[in-house]
């Protein structure tokens, strides 16, 4: 958060390889050539597209480009930016100054050519500059150079000090700077024709990542506040408060995209967190939920502002904060050199910097003298600013962990219906007026505003986003069957009428038996809890028994640490109860982010192998308990729905030969928690031919690896990996058959690692499976979903969401490659969000239909659901299973234990290896 406009951080891109340099492939030992080597793989081409279901007509954000064929050359050159010392100049921000000063000094010389700056190392232009590898001397006036308002350094060893008038009268300060521009490579603009075919080359992504850095560029120059590809305006219209001294911001994202109908722009509404602006007692004080400086966690306050910016009261100078004084404002010290008399020597004087501001400089203040001094400058040469005189700018992005509350905000304002996000959509088309850039302009880009074939509007709101937009044909595909059992029950307290009503019965149920609940502090009626529980199960078919004890947590231990909590819990269970319990209903005071949930289920799943069921009772009621039964049911054993498909063995290229399904999860921290180490997770499908049950097997991992690295672990003659124990565990519950197919649902990769996920890591399955059999050789079917992207389907003349089941594979999917979006769900709130599924890799032999059906069924086939969700089971249960055992680290991760070791490190954090699972639980739903 270093940059001056608050644009955030992105990795640098590589340097460009020159067009006639080939890369050669090297083996570890000699550094010969291998040309034996397996070909990499490719994502595969699209089979067809598919039929059945029944169409629908929709639009989409996509909104067509109009490309008129350019010969020129986008010239990429390296850009080089220093102090007059040769200190190399930070910050996107103070660089996108330079280059903005560069190209008007300079403007006859580069011959009024226009620039696209990513505000990192690389610049682009269409056709070459006049003047290549050349250094070029800017002058910036009002540039932060880390000095006080009247010039001072408090901190500093060379800090003018009062006498210097003439200094302290200057209106503004000048840097000199340094920039050279070196010829890197040039990309042809033809190659947008190959993004628009679906050509995967490096001038196509070359050639795509310019357009990127055109729009950034002209976001930026509007003054918007960049991540990524989304854009965020300073309006306090667009800001909503979340508590904590935390704003969300509504903005937008824009990005490029080659489709089957040619070049379209992207364009959705996009949210994101940024630090409340104004004085930093005021953020600190909401940020931490006290209402006077003594309450004040200063280490707390230390992390939450480190690399914000700020500005002093005094002047418009702007400064990173590094930190706080280690002492309060009125005990720290620093040397002041004054001037001694008329001979100009100096002498260095220790001073407080509250007397510094005080006596020297004749500032008031009011209450920085008790607590610490804002640390800015350099961590070797720190400054030191009294608080109440600094002032947070405004579009930070704010980067640490958000509470439960707080992302329930988020969500909240998030959410826009169809309609409403159509206009705002509209609106925010035409105030990007893109068509007014220049360098769009000069490689014949252009947002097209032409009427598109019109269907029967039936309202009159559509007809400008329909004019502009894409329009789609779709197709409803019918929900596949579900086998259930009704029985005719009374229900009780939700019904508005009453009476008798059908309900559905589980279609395997287990039996709770010695079982009983605990409750950490829990204010409510545990009685006519218990009786409401048994009385639904029954309804259920599930046969529970009456609890064997209530346990109740000791008064005095409900502010102990969360383990503590935990270990004097079981110390009860231990003595009242002859055995270990099957089953634990855990009543939590606190229905999310409980501290002692992570320690429950590590008690529970990995000492005890107990199943245990966690819930915070603040309104239950029959429809609650009947969700709740329905994850107790799956956890024991039991199944709580069944496709027809399955029962009858007719789900096409899957029933007739033994197939296991994967779901595949990489979790990763919150913002905030960049030491905190990733949860892999892979679940599996067991009992062949069902799709509905699984298992899941988890590792940590560090941080930095961006793709799952313990599918393949062998350690001797063993092999500790995931996948491992998924092909065991498929081969125990399917009748010692081994699958002679996998089919791979890969969850939260982006496009530009769809071939890491097929060599990288499907290498690392196929050496798995020869690992258990060399002569074993089963076929691979690879998937990604993506949910996190901006593609949303709008219906044609209704303000409702298009209707579950909704697939489109036309139009707006990729060009060549086998890919479809699919909105299996039913949107109850905000704009429905399709899943973007990616066919890989397919040795199978899926057409596009029976993809889309089976894709389609599995989001049907999650326990905890009664209808569809809005991704396939299995990565739906792999990212619960990894959200589950990532609470195990929660306590762990702080307790800093070098007893676990570890098998990777961050920095020189060693990785905390996670504990196994308990044999009785190992193989059960414990996630569901």
């Amino acid at each position: 958060m270093g940059s001056h406009d608050g644009e955030a951080d992105e990795l640098s891109p590589p340097a460009p390889v020159s067009p006639n340099i080939v890369p050669m492939e090297t083996d570890d030992a000699g550094g010969e050539i291998t040309p034996n080597k397996p070909a990499k793989r490719v994502p595969i081409a699209r089979p067809g597209t598919g039929m059945k279901g029944k169409l629908i007509h929709l639009y989409s954000n996509h909104f067509k480009v109009s490309v008129n064929s350019a010969d020129d050359f986008f010239f990429h050159y390296h850009v080089d930016i220093k102090y007059e010392d040769d200190r190399p100049v930070h910050g996107k921000g103070i660089r996108r100054k330079v280059i903005d000063k560069l190209q008007q000094t300079y403007r006859y010389e580069f011959s009024d050519k226009d620039f696209a700056y990513d505000g990192e190392e690389s610049l682009f232009t269409t056709g070459a500059l006049p003047q290549v590898n050349s250094e070029c001397i800017v002058v910036l006036e009002d540039v932060s150079t880390g000095k006080t308002a009247a010039n001072a350094n408090p901190g500093g060893n060379d800090s003018p000090g009062g006498g210097d008038r003439k200094r302290v009268r200057r209106p503004y300060q000048t840097t000199t700077l340094k920039v050279g521009l070196y010829f890197a490579a040039k990309i042809p603009m033809s190659a947008i024709g190959k993004v628009i075919r679906g050509e995967e080359s490096e001038t196509s992504l070359e050639v795509l990542r310019v357009l990127h850095i055109i729009l950034r560029q002209h976001s930026a120059k509007q003054g918007c506040f960049l991540v990524r590809r989304s854009f965020f305006q300073n309006n306090p219209s667009n800001f909503v408060d979340l508590g904590g001294g935390v704003l969300g911001c509504r903005g937008f994202h824009s990005s490029f995209r080659g489709t089957q109908s040619g070049l379209s722009v992207n364009i959705d509404v996009s949210t994101t967190t940024i630090v409340k602006a104004g004085p930093v007692i005021d953020f600190l004080l909401s940020n931490q939920k006290v209402f006077h400086l003594e309450g004040i966690n200063w280490q707390k306050a230390k992390r939450a502002l480190k690399n914000l910016r700020i500005k002093t009261t005094l002047a418009n100078s702007e400064f990173k904060i590094i930190g706080l004084s280690d002492r309060n404002c009125n005990e720290q010290m620093f040397l002041l050199k004054q001037r001694n008399g008329s001979n100009g020597d100096c002498d260095t004087v220790e001073i407080t910097v509250y007397d510094y501001f005080v006596k020297n400089k004749g500032i008031k203040l009011r209450y920085s003298g008790d607590i610490p001094c804002i640390s800015v400058g350099k961590p070797k040469r720190p400054m030191y600013l009294p608080m109440e005189l600094c002032e947070l700018v405004p579009l930070q992005r704010y980067t640490k962990a958000l509470s439960t509350l707080q992302r329930a905000y988020l969500v909240q304002m998030s959410r826009q219906k169809p309609p409403e996000r159509m206009t705002v959509l509209n609106d925010a088309l035409q105030h990007s007026n893109y068509d007014s850039d220049p360098m769009l302009r000069a490689c014949g880009i252009s947002i097209s505003s032409n009427q598109v074939e019109q269907m029967a509007l039936q309202a009159p709101m559509y007809c400008e986003f329909a004019s502009k937009c894409t329009h789609v044909e779709g197709r409803v595909l019918q929900a596949p069957k579900v086998y259930e059992k009704l029985a005719m029950v009374k229900i009780s307290s939700l019904e508005m009428d009453g009476g008798i009503s059908p309900i559905r019965k589980l279609i395997q149920t287990c039996t709770v038996y010695k079982w009983a609940v605990v409750n950490f502090s829990t204010r409510c009626d545990i009685h006519n809890l218990i009786r409401d529980l048994i009385r639904n199960a029954s309804a259920k078919g599930i046969e529970m028994d009456q609890p064997a004890d209530v346990f109740e947590e000791n008064p005095s231990m409900s502010r102990a640490p969360a383990s503590r909590r935990v270990n004097d819990m079981f110390e009860q269970i231990k003595l009242k109860l002859p055995g270990v319990p099957k089953f634990l209903l855990c009543l939590l005071p606190e229905r999310k982010n409980c501290e002692v949930y992570g320690p429950w289920k590590r008690k529970c799943l990995a000492e005890f192998g107990i199943v245990t069921q966690c819930l915070a009772p603040t309104i239950v009621h029959d429809v609650y308990l009947l969700n709740l039964l329905m994850k107790i049911n799956a956890k024991l054993g039991g199944m709580n729905s069944l496709l027809q498909i399955e029962e009858s063995s007719a789900i096409p290229l899957v029933s007739k030969v033994p197939t296991i399904i994967l779901g595949m999860d990489l979790s990763r921290g919150h913002p905030g928690q960049s030491d905190r180490p990733s949860i892999a997770a892979v679940v599996s499908s067991r009992q062949w031919p069902l799709i509905s049950k699984y298992r899941a097997s988890v590792h940590t991992q560090s941080p930095r690896l961006e793709m799952m690295s313990s599918l393949f672990k062998p350690r001797g003659s063993e092999d500790d990996g995931l996948i491992r124990e998924a092909l065991v565990d498929f081969y125990i519950s399917s009748g010692k058959r081994k699958p002679d197919q996998v089919i791979i649902f890969r969850n939260g990769v982006s496009e530009s690692q769809f071939t890491q996920v097929i060599n990288m890591e499907l290498d690392q399955i196929i050496e798995a499976c020869k690992f258990l059999d060399e002569e074993w050789f089963p076929r691979f079917t690879v998937i990604v979903a993506q949910k996190n992207h901006h593609t949303k389907f709008f219906l044609t003349g209704s303000p409702d969401n298009v209707p579950p089941g909704t697939v489109v594979d036309n139009k707006i999917c990729h060009p060549s490659n086998f890919d479809f979006y699919m909105c299996a769900h039913a949107g109850m709130i905000g704009t429905s969000r399709p899943t973007h599924y990616h066919v890989l890799y397919d040795e199978i032999g899926f057409c596009a239909d029976d993809m889309q059906e089976l894709v389609h069924s599995l989001s049907y086939a999650y326990q905890r659901n009664t209808t569809a969700v809005s991704v396939v089971a299995p990565i739906r249960c792999a990212h619960l299973a990894a959200a589950q055992i990532g609470t195990f680290l929660n306590f762990e991760m702080s307790d800093a234990s070098s007893s676990q070791g570890g098998h990777a490190t961050v920095g020189n954090i060693p990785v905390p290896e996670l504990p196994c699972l308990h044999e009785m639980v190992r193989s059960s739903m414990f996630f569901c």
